[in-house]
Parts: C-alpha cells; structure tokens; sequence
C-alpha cells in the first residue's frame, strides 16, 4: 500500500486526508506543529515528531502549509526527497517553478488549487501536471485521488489564475448572493432564520438540479421562466442592473488579481 503523508493538517489539509481516510487506498503518514492538530488526526494516521521523518516515510508528500512558510519548510525536506517522492502542494500562489526550485530539483512536484468546499468533501480540484519529472502512473494516481474526494480538473498552471478567479474566490460570491436573498427575504416579512433556511435549500436544490439534469442553466433557467410571469420580472430587474456583467467583472478581478499576488 502506498504511503500518503501530510504536512500540515489543519483545516484543508484535515479535509483531505479525512476523505481519503474514507476510501483506505493509503496508509496515512502526518505531521503538523500543533499537538492539537495531531490528536484531533491521530485516529487516521501515523502521526510524526518532524516533517522531515513524515518524508522519509512517505511516497506522496502534501504540502498543506502557509505560503510564507512553504520555502523554510521544503528546503528543510530535501535530504528526504528523491526521484520515488512525489510532492504535491496545495499553497496558492507559490508557483511550480518556485516548488520545484525549493525541492532541490530531486522529485517530481504536482501543484493542486482546492476551494472552500473541500472542507465537506465537496471540492473543486485544479491540477498541474507540467512538472517533467512526472510520470503517467502518478498522475493517474492524482487523478485519482482527487476525484475520489470532489471534482478534479487538469489544468496548466498558466489556466490556475482563471480558475482561481472562478472556483477559488467562487464561494465567496455565492455566499454574498445568498446573503442578498436573504435580506431581500427579510425585507418582505420573512424572519431571517426562515430566509437563512429557504435559501439554503434553494441553492443546493438548484445546484442538484444542474448536476442531475445534465442541462444548461440556461434551460433549467427557461423552466421556471413562464412569459409574463413573476420570473421574468425579476431576472429583468437582474438585467437593468447589469447583475452578469457584475459577475464577470468580479471573476476577471479576482484572477488579476491572483497573477499579480504571484508575480
């Protein structure tokens, strides 16, 4: 059986290693600074006193650390690594280059960009595989083990600002439309606890809808549409204040912005 190990294992990294605990296609190897974090995983994991004893007994290493730390942290795993690891590393905005150039060049490197609702195994996975030393079967393996915990895309790292102006900064947007429906809500004579509730079911409803129709959203849009129904009026008010160009513009900033944190 492979080992997986993690470094880092607060909330991302205890997410991830929580679902792949679920499937037992690895033995799990952990380390994190805090004693608190490592008895709250101690039941799914071989829990290490250093990050670079975790390496040593690890095929797969994650990388779940802070970007400001990531460079102090992988040079100190050098002298484990080698051509049979293979790093993986969720830090936005730590480039490939920068990872494979702080791993002393010695093993292949993936670069992974997850979003909040990984958190409940419900996440949206970017994948770089660009990195040369990689070979068919760990890439599958990602593949894999991605895909097993949410869904993975692969994307070349040039792509990771779109996604993170997309799918990383994402939920943020859907929060602040639900907090929009909400208020709306309230303003109409619903308590907030009611709005809350309504609007939760009906954003994942919807969103089982999108994913159990195979249908455009423009289609489902089109069934609760009916002409000169209550819909239409309000998706024209939506239309009069520019509400897609607002989602777009938001997106498009939110990737500049990314690129610019990276350069």
């Amino acid at each position: 059986m492979k080992r997986f190990g993690f470094i880092g294992l607060g909330n991302m990294g205890g997410a991830i290693a929580r679902g792949l605990a679920s499937g037992g296609a690895f033995a799990l190897h952990g380390f994190d600074p805090s004693e608190g974090m490592c008895r709250r995983n101690a039941d799914i994991m071989t829990i290490h006193p250093t990050a670079l004893e975790l390496a040593r007994n690890s095929d797969y290493v994650l990388l779940a650390v802070k970007p400001q730390v990531m460079r102090p942290v992988l040079t100190g795993l050098v002298p484990a690594l080698g051509p049979e690891t293979c790093l993986v590393s969720i830090a936005a905005g730590v480039t490939l280059d920068q990872l494979v150039e702080w791993s002393g060049r010695k093993c292949p490197v993936v670069r992974v960009m997850p979003n909040t609702p990984a958190m409940v195994g419900k996440g949206v996975y970017a994948l770089c595989f660009d990195h040369e030393l990689l070979d068919e079967g760990r890439r599958q393996t990602m593949l894999d083990v991605f895909s097993s915990i949410g869904q993975a895309h692969v994307l070349p790292e040039k792509l990771f600002d779109a996604y993170t102006g997309l799918i990383g900064s994402g939920p943020a947007y859907v929060y602040a439309f639900m907090e929009g429906l909400i208020d709306a809500g309230v303003t109409l004579g619903l308590t907030r606890a009611q709005a809350t509730s309504m609007v939760s079911g009906l954003v994942s409803g919807s969103a089982l809808m999108a994913e159990a129709e195979g249908a455009h959203p423009t289609l489902l849009k089109e069934m609760v549409t009916s002409p000169g129904g209550t819909t239409i009026a309000g998706l024209n008010a939506l239309d009069e204040h520019r509400f897609k160009f607002a989602i777009g513009r938001a997106v498009r900033a939110a990737a500049e912005r990314s690129k610019e944190l990276a350069d």
